[in-house]
Order: structure tokens, then sequence, then C-alpha cells
């Protein structure tokens, strides 16, 4: 017997698998899916089976697999085809698709082992009255009392006893040490079978949705902020449950995950697994194998959580869908949304995209019929839509207010005495963006990246948002030796140092990369603010969407023109999603919500519909430009990067891969470039950037696989190809 195994080497050169005959040991256990160890060239690597077969002819000596890992396949039928379909789609190597798709635990890696996490139990060997007859002395007596008190004794938990009796008791087998396993997660959340009422717009939402359960169909609910869309979400994965199938819930961030959880696990104990990378690579494991023990039946996490191995998903959900933290920017560059349609069609199941901002590609879909589109035009209950208002920063300029308005201030002052909570909003991390010499102009710039360091007052470090270098801050220009630096641009650290400084006695917790690194602090800031030990929340983007905070009154968005003057087709629509998101945190509950918006664009036509609550005229706007300069969704977009470390080389070899598209893919397909990348240097590796615009183009595929494949022999030139960038 011999096996066509996928090996784990990353070489440009090497691609595709290799067969190995099949020990007659290994017969029996050697399944498609499984991983095996195998030799190759003069080591020993892993790999996974693709096939079987009983002969195999060749004119060399065949090698024999060395070790089978697995007792169960680590990739089932569907999750190999998964792999392929991210290799055809994305044009990434095979091996990297699979790897992706599996916890550090599973994946083909050479000498890494991650192994269950088990705990040791005292368990009477006999009946509690015969090892009562049999104890010496009132120790072992005590010993047997504590066992048959819990049935069994954790042996970690037994430190008041005594260890010569617990193995004088083992010795004479009247008890016995057994080892079980246990998961590392656990939450502990007491159960509640309480249900909201549904609205009519959501019980209209619910019926559409369950009326298609057993066929593939995707539905758009596209709500306002506070619509109850999560409720939706719970009722429909309840129904799905228990038709005894499973359902996968993806949310965009893992600051959204707690908040989620909590409200599943109240729903439905411990029916409920999660999946994110802010879980240790052991927690991983322990969630991946409770999905295929089928010991649970929602999954909840982040793009990763869509390879969760199920085998009868009777639902998939992707909240606040416009997100693009479900595109992988690295490879395999894989959009979660896309898996999800693969999946629900393998499964013929619903897929529901939700948001109160929808992708502008997925919006265009609905209007057309392709998906279904369902509204919820109102908020649960008497809550109502934030009232906005715009300042123009130009003038608080004037008046010395650089950082926070009169107004922000005045509103902050009028929350702080009622009593209500305030969510501050600043897209941009760190203390100052720019440090520089006053005397001779030097700026503090990443020798990898050719950008400014941010400077971070809490560590006294420079580093470089890209690549993360870092460097101590010098206390002098290291160029005229002048002490006189100045510090220019605002980030959450230093917003966070002018809220305390400018009001008196309060409570601010800073929810950014800096502050959130740490395991479970994105837990423990979002309770301790429902819990209202802190009066302002201040942070990044990461507080902008899905968060649910009764007592929130007021948000202030620090600098709205961040993202809105970032040249990318995108920046106008990313820029509306974050403050319209950010917006929906005020006012959910009784409490009128207020937004104070600070820009200095105040007549920008994003800003003024975000004002106005109006994402339609601000869809309709948008789409007529797009339309115009044939961006999505009228057009499909690709980008192919040249990097190299020699900035002629990186050059030279954009030009000739722009000519020959030019040459080989269809004439109404568009090339534009080479130009340099957005950001030109990253980590010592100069990029050049060519974008494809097109509609239909049958000739593009294969002349981007044949330029992969000159690309492969080429060692000082990478290419870089994204088939659907989330930005460019």
């Amino acid at each position: 017997m011999y096996a066509d195994v996928l090996v784990e080497i990353k070489s440009k050169n090497i691609s595709g698998t290799f067969t190995y005959k099949v020990k007659n040991e290994f017969v029996d256990k050697c399944k498609i899916g499984i991983r095996v160890k195998v030799p190759f060239g003069k080591q020993n690597i892993e790999g996974f089976v693709l096939a079987i077969k009983n002969q195999f002819d060749a004119n060399y000596d065949i090698k024999e697999i060395e070790e089978i890992i697995d007792d169960n396949p680590v990739l089932n039928e569907e999750l190999l085809s998964i792999g392929k379909y991210i290799s055809e789609t994305t044009l990434c190597s095979l091996i990297s698709s699979y790897e992706a798709m599996l916890p550090v635990a599973l994946k083909a890696k050479h000498n890494t082992f991650i192994g269950m996490k088990t705990v040791k139990y005292l368990v009477l060997n006999m009946s509690y009255e015969e090892a009562i007859k049999l104890c010496k002395n009132n120790g072992q007596k005590e010993i047997i009392e504590s066992i048959k008190q819990v049935d069994k004794l954790i042996k970690s938990d037994a430190n008041n006893i005594s260890i010569s009796s617990v193995n004088t008791l083992i010795r004479n087998n009247i008890i016995k040490e057994i080892e079980e396993e246990t998961y590392r997660l656990n939450k502990e959340i007491e159960k509640s079978n309480k249900k909201n009422e549904m609205t009519e717009e959501q019980k209209k939402c619910y019926d559409d949705i369950v009326s298609k359960k057993d066929e593939y169909s995707t539905f758009l609910i596209h709500g306002v902020t506070g619509s109850g869309k999560t409720e939706i979400y719970m009722n429909v994965i309840e129904t799905i449950i228990n038709d005894k199938k499973e359902a996968i819930m993806l949310v965009p961030e893992i600051s959204l995950t707690p908040q989620f959880v909590n409200k599943f696990i109240k729903r439905f104990g411990k029916k409920v697994a999660i999946l994110h990378s802010g879980l240790s690579a052991g927690e991983k494991y322990d969630e991946w194998r409770k999905i295929e023990r089928k010991e649970v039946s929602i999954v909840i996490g982040t793009r990763s959580a869509i390879f969760a191995p199920f085998n009868n998903i009777g639902i998939i959900i992707i909240d606040e869908e416009h997100s693009s933290t479900y595109k992988q920017d690295n490879v395999p560059r894989y959009n979660a949304k896309d898996i999800a349609s693969y999946r629900t069609k393998y499964h013929r199941c619903p897929l529901i995209l939700g948001s109160a901002t929808p992708d502008f590609t997925d919006l265009a879909k609905a209007k057309k019929g392709i998906f279904t589109l369902l509204e919820l035009k109102n908020r649960v209950g008497n809550a109502t839509l934030p009232v906005c208002h715009i300042v123009d920063m130009a003038l608080e300029m004037r008046k010395r207010n650089p950082i926070i308005s009169e107004l922000l201030k005045e509103k902050i002052n009028d929350r702080l005495r009622k009593k209500e909570q305030i969510i501050l909003l600043l897209n941009r991390r760190g203390h100052s963006t720019t440090v520089s010499c006053r005397e001779c102009g030097y700026t503090f710039k990443c020798p990898n990246c050719d950008i400014t360091l941010t400077y971070h007052k809490s560590s006294n470090m420079l580093r470089c948002h890209y690549c993360g270098y870092a460097t101590y801050k010098l206390n002098e220009c290291p160029n005229c030796h002048n002490d006189d630096l100045t510090f220019m641009g605002l980030g959450t650290e230093k917003l966070e140092k002018e809220i305390i400084n400018m009001f008196e006695n309060v409570r601010v917790v800073r929810m950014d990369t800096d502050t959130t690194s740490k395991k479970g602090a994105h837990e423990k800031i979002i309770k301790d603010f429902s819990e209202y030990k802190y009066d302002i929340l201040l942070g990044t983007q990461m507080i902008s969407k899905g968060l649910d905070f009764p007592k929130v009154s007021l948000v202030g968005i620090i600098n709205a023109d961040t993202t809105l003057n970032l040249p990318d087709y995108k920046a106008s629509e990313e820029t509306f999603e974050l403050l319209y998101q950010t917006s929906g945190r005020a006012g959910r509950s009784n409490i009128k919500g207020e937004v104070i918006i600070q820009t200095f664009n105040p007549d920008n036509y994003t800003l003024k519909c975000v004002l106005n609550n109006d994402f339609e005229s601000f869809y309709r706007y948008e789409m007529d430009i797009r339309k115009k300069l044939k961006y999505p969704p009228y057009y499909y977009i690709t980008s192919i990067k040249v990097a190299s470390k020699y900035y002629e080389d990186a050059s030279k070899e954009a030009t000739k891969v722009a000519n020959y598209l030019k040459n080989n893919i269809s004439k109404e397909s568009i090339v534009l470039g080479p130009s340099t990348a957005s950001v030109f240097k990253f980590n010592n590796i100069y990029r050049f950037q060519i974008l494809i615009k097109y509609r239909f183009d049958d000739k593009l595929i294969n002349s981007l696989k044949d330029l992969q494949s000159i690309f492969n022999s080429n060692p000082r030139v990478n290419l870089e190809i994204d088939m659907s960038p989330s930005r460019i």
C-alpha cells in the first residue's frame, strides 16, 4: 500500500505530494487526513496523507512512512476540500491552506507537541464499608471519608492529608489513583432560560430565515445599532440545534467575544466552544477536541473559527460582516465570508450576514436579489438613535482646545454629574505619533520600514506599528545632540493623560493593543466598565462595534479624520462604518444618547451622513463614485506586490510583471502600475504594487500562475498576490 503525503515544506520550489510506502504494521492505521512522519532528504518531517493507493510504479526506491501520528484524521473530507478551494482561489500552496485551518497542536510541524491536560484523582478500590475495616489509623479513615464525600478526590486538593497514608492505602489496593483529562478552558456562567420577547421586526427576520433552514441561502440583516440582531441570532441557533445540527457564530474582534460568549453560555450552557487568537495553544486544542467529540454544538470565535470541524452544520452567522478583520492579510489570503459561503453550500444550510453598515458589495448583492435582504429599522424597546454633533476643530484650535473641544468637555462634565458613562474613540494608539528635533528637524524613524516611530510613554519606548521594532527613547537628537525634542501627534495614551488632568476624580480605562496584550485583559476591561467601575472607556477601533453598555449616553470621536484621508478607495466607507458603529454605542437603553464628532473637515459628505444617521444616502453617493472609477462591486480588483531586499531588483521586476500582464490578460482588463506600495519599505523589504481591475477575465488566473512559477526560481524577489484585497 502507498500513500501520497503533503509535506510541511514552505520552499517556493517544492509543492504537491510525495508518495511513500506504508509499512505492513501501519496499513490499518493509515487513513486520509491523518498526520504522518516521513523521511525527506536528510531529515524527518511531518505531513498529511491526502490519498491512498494499492499500486505505484516508480523507477526509484520508495521511502517508507516512519510514524503514524494520529489515531483519527485531523482533516475530514470537508476540511480537505476547503483547503483545496483556498489554494485554488487565493493561489497559495496547499500546505499553507491546511496549516491555517488547524490549531498549533494539530499542524504538521515537526517537534511541536501539545498534550492533553490531566488531573489525578483518588478513588475507592472497593466498597466504603470494606475500606473502613481495612484502615489502620484515623488518618487513613479520614482519607476514605473524604473520598466518599466527593466520589473522586482531586489529589492536588489533598494537601492536608498525609502522603504516606495515601501511598499505604494505594499499596494495599484500598484506594487507587486514576488520571482523567480536563479542559483548560471552562466558562462557569449560570445558565438562564430567560428569553427576550422578539419585536415584530425581529420575528419577521427569524421567520424568513428558519423557513429556509434546510437549504442554502444567504441573508443580509441590515439593522441599525441596537436593533437586536443578537437576539435573532440566538433564536435561530436554538431552532437549529434543536434539529440536532450545529452552528458557527463569527465576530470580528477578540474584544467582542467575552460579551457574546457570556450571552450564549447563559442561554445554551456547555454547548458552546470558543476559538480565537487570544487562547493559548493548549486551550485551542481543547476547544477543537470538544467540537470533534460532539460535546458542543455552537462555536463562537473570530476569523479562524470558520474552520471548526463540525460535520452537520445547520447555520453560519457572521456578525459585523463589514469588518476587514474577516480577511487574512498574509498567506493564505482567504476571506472568512467566502469560506462560510463554501461551507453552507456544502451543508445545504443558510448563511447570515449582519451589520448596521453592511459591506457595499454585499449590500449590492442583496439589492439585486442574490442575497435576501432583511431590515431592522428601529432600536429595541424605548431606545432611540443618538443625536450627533459635528465640531470644527480648526475653530477649536484658535480657542486653544487642540484635543478636547468646548462642547465635548461640557458634555463629559454633564455625564459625570449624572453618573452616566462615556466612550471616547481615537483610532491611534501610543502617546505621540512623531518625535523630532526642534533644532535640526531630525525625525525618529524605523530603520526597517522608513516610517515614523510612535512614542509610548508608559514604557518609554519608540515603536514601529508595522514591523514591531522598538528602542528606548533617547534624551537627545542623534544627529545634532540637541536635547530639545518635540512630541507631535495624538495617541490613546496621551489622550488618557489629558482626560485625567482635565476632569477631577474621573475613572478612565484605556482599551487598545497595548493594554490588552495580556491574557484575559479584554474581558476584564469590558467586565469592569459594564459594572460601572469606570466613567470613561477610551480606545481604538476595537471599542467601536458590538459592545453593549446600558449606561453609556455619550460617545466622543476625537479625530474623525484619521481614516478619512487614507489613500484607499474604501477610506470613506471605512470611516463611515467606524464613526456610525462607534456612535451606536450611545443610548442603547432608556437613556438618550449623544455623539460629538471632532474633525477638521466639517463639510465632508461622509461625516454629514453620519450626522444624519443616513446610511442609504451615503451608500448611493459612494456607489456612484465607484461606478465611474471602476471599483468594486462594479469591477474586481487583484493586487500584486513585487518585493525584494534590493530596491533595483524590486523596481525592475515590477515593470516586467506589469508588461507581462498587459500582454497576456484580457484587453478589457485594466493594469495600473507599478507604483510604490502604500508602505513602501516594510521590514527592510522594498515593495512595488500593481493593480488589476477586471470584470470577466478567463486569462487572468493562468497568467498569475505562470508568473508564480517564474518567481519560484527567483531567490531575490517575491511575488505576493491578493485576489481580493481588503484595502489597496
